[in-house]
Formats: C-alpha cells, structure tokens, sequence
C-alpha cells in the first residue's frame, strides 16, 4: 500500500471521545470516516466541536435508528466502497459499536489492515449485541490494542497470536482529564440544575436490556424516583423514544430530567454528584478518574475491573438495584476512600501508546506487507502476559481530590 493516512471509522459519541486524542496525535494522517450511527446533533456535532476534530467524511445518512442487521448492512456496503476507491494504511476501529464492526468487516474484505482499539472486553453474555459485536471484530483485527492485562488474557485465550497484542491503556483516562473542567466551572454548572455538590444522584439509562423491556425500564426509573436526593436524568433519544412508547412519562416527571449533555457538562456533574447510576461502558471507565461511586443497572459487565477495583457495583432491576443503590448512599465515606485508589484503566497515555503501535506498523517506511497488505511487524506484540494477570496497569498521574460537597 502506498497509502499514508488511516482512516478512523466513528459512529457514536463515545467513539468521538475516546479516538479524539488518536486523531489529534496522527494529525493529517488522520482521516474520520463518519457512519451516522448516531444521528441526534446533541450526541454528535457538539462533541467533533468540542474536541476540536476536522470535518469527518459523512457517508451515511439515515442509518441511525435502523434495526441492527440493516444498519451494519448498509455500513458495510458503503464503507467498502469507500474504502476501495481510497484504499488507506490501516482502518482504526474502536469498541463494540454496529459502526466498529461494520468497519472492521469492510476494511478485512478489502485487504486493509484493522486495529482495534478498546480490544478484548467480553462480558460472555450472548445475548448482549455488543458482545456479538466484540466477538465479531476479534478474528478480523490485525492489532489489538487491549486496555487492560485482564482484556489481554481475553484475547490469548481465543488464540489471538500475542505478537499482535498490546496493552495501551484505556483513551478515556485522558479524554476525562482534559475534558473535565476546572472546579470552580464545574460547581458552577452544578448549581446551575438547582443541586448541590455531593447532593444529587446522576443516572443514564440506554441500554437496549434496560430500554426495550417496558416493565424493567419502568422499574428503574420507578427505582430511581424513589431516592430522597434528586436525580438527574439525561434522556439518551432511545430512552425518549421507549418513555413514550411505553407511557412512563409520570415516573420520568418525577426525576429532573435533563437534556443531552456535552461531554464536559456532562463530566462536570458526575465529578460532584453522590451517586452514578448507568448502564453506560464509558461511565463505568470514567467513574474511576472521577473517583465516583457507581451502580451499573446491567445483568453483566465487560469491564469487571471497575468492579474489582471498588469504583463500580453490578446489580439488576429490582432487589438487587434497590439493595445497591440503598448501600452505597449510605456510605458516606465512599469519595474519600475512592480517592485514593487509582484507575486500573492506565495513566492517561493510551492514545500515544495507539498512534505509535500504528505508525510503528502501517505507517513506517520499512514496514513489509504480506500478500493480503496486512502488515508484518515482528516484536512489537504482547510480551509477558499471562493468562491470569489482573488489571493491574495503573496511573501515573496523582489521583483528583474527592469534592468538598
């Protein structure tokens, strides 16, 4: 391949937050091919502005909302033709997302290689879609780059070849420290959705498990209003679309439900609330730089280190939400003790580790390409991981202080 760009493939707003720092390091290298997976300008174009990415290339309109099958079909079939008529050195994919496996597929067929980033997370719950989704891209890509040893050890014991394994860490450590503003701005965005700091609880809820079932969906939020604190609720448009089509609007009006954050806003409020409450992948990351409490409302998790680390506690609709939420409410000791452990998500350098593997590979001149363009690059692999290793990849930088709510 002559190629000297990559082509990053984003779909959704976490995709934006977490390969923003990618893009910015490979510079013009970097070249955004937008799915439309995510429709909604509030989840979208706020987030390429706020992070201060170029126009990315819309391919696709009108996906969005799409059942899944057809939704990764026309990805596909478009992105392929893309991707032949610009042939790039590598495509980047990032997560569990239709668009990542959409464009995994697309760039496999054509020959191109793929890098996974936020590779080897499994929840071993078949009937979540983006584990189908993970389990897809997994035999597809030609770099892993894992976030932690535990998602490592995921990825040799399908046998993944090592050599194209790396640990990077996870791109939402930084993506959090810089997007989260300073603390007189973040107080100030508290106060202005009438709470207090250490005085509300925040919750997201999006889920296809939570938001497609009329009676789990209704538990929650029923759960959820039941709290003495205030609880804001950020309406994601598929929970939108499910309170209206299930008639829950009475137990929504009694949370302070609220628009669409931006990232910033959104980190803002989750730095100084009591309590998370989600069913989101990337809170369960960022709780554990915000050193936030969390209760994931989930039946199981693809990231049990937030888990294992005492940032995040698992629990279904019902007894067990009601038992977690009760817990950890009451532990009024959880922001100092959180504080001080660190995330097992690394230090916020995961986007260099990214972009040097990827140059290292794809883009440097002496890189040999095999017969199907992907590349070979001996010993620059996974080295040392044994199939037991935790994830014990730990910060550099200081810990933030718990808030003064």
């Amino acid at each position: 391949m002559s190629s000297t760009d990559v082509a990053l493939v984003l779909g959704t707003r976490p995709e934006i937050v977490k390969l923003a720092g990618v893009a910015r390091l490979l510079g013009p290298q970097a070249r955004i091919v937008w799915s439309g997976q995510h429709w909604d300008p509030a989840l979208t174009s706020t987030f390429f502005t706020q992070y201060g990415l170029p126009r990315p290339h819309h391919l696709l309109t009108g996906v969005g909302g799409e059942p899944r099958g057809r939704q990764i079909g026309r990805m596909v079939s478009t992105l392929s033709d893309h991707l032949a008529a610009r042939p790039p050195a590598a495509v980047v994919v990032q997560g569990d997302t239709n668009t990542a496996a959409a464009g995994a597929l697309a760039a496999h067929c054509a020959g191109i290689p793929v890098v996974h980033v936020e590779a080897g997370l499994r929840s071993f719950d078949p009937g979540m879609p983006e584990e189908a989704n993970r389990r897809l891209i997994a035999p597809l890509a030609d770099l892993h780059c894992a976030p932690t040893a535990t998602a490592a050890a995921h990825l040799l014991r399908e046998g993944i070849d090592p050599e194209q394994v790396v640990i990077t860490g996870n791109t939402v450590v930084e993506a959090t420290l810089e997007t989260l503003p300073a603390d007189a701005e973040a107080r100030r965005i508290v106060a202005g959705h009438a709470v207090t700091p250490g005085g509300y609880v925040l919750a997201t809820i999006h889920r296809p498990e939570n938001t497609d079932d009329a009676a789990r969906l209704a538990q929650i939020l029923d759960q959820l209003a039941a709290l003495d604190l205030p609880v804001l609720l950020p309406l994601h448009p598929r929970t939108r679309a499910a309170v209206e089509a299930f008639g829950l609007r009475r137990p929504v009006a009694r949370l302070h439900r609220i628009e669409p954050l931006d990232h910033a806003g959104f980190l803002a409020l989750a730095r100084h609330c009591r309590l998370l409450v989600s069913d989101s992948g990337g809170i369960q990351e960022e709780c554990t730089v915000l050193k936030r409490p969390l209760v994931v409302v989930r039946n199981s998790t693809e990231r049990p280190e937030a888990v294992r680390a005492g940032f995040a506690r698992l629990a279904r609709p019902g007894h067990e939400l009601a038992r977690a939420l009760r817990d950890l409410l009451a532990d009024e000791a959880a922001a100092e003790r959180l504080a001080d452990l660190p995330s097992p998500y690394g230090s916020g350098q995961a986007s260099a580790e990214i972009v040097a593997a990827v140059r290292s590979r794809y883009l440097a001149p002496e890189r040999l390409p095999s017969r199907t363009g992907r590349s070979a690059a001996p010993g620059q692999g996974l080295l040392g991981v044994g199939i037991g290793d935790g994830p014990e990849v730990r910060p550099a930088r200081a810990p933030l202080a718990p808030h003064g709510g």
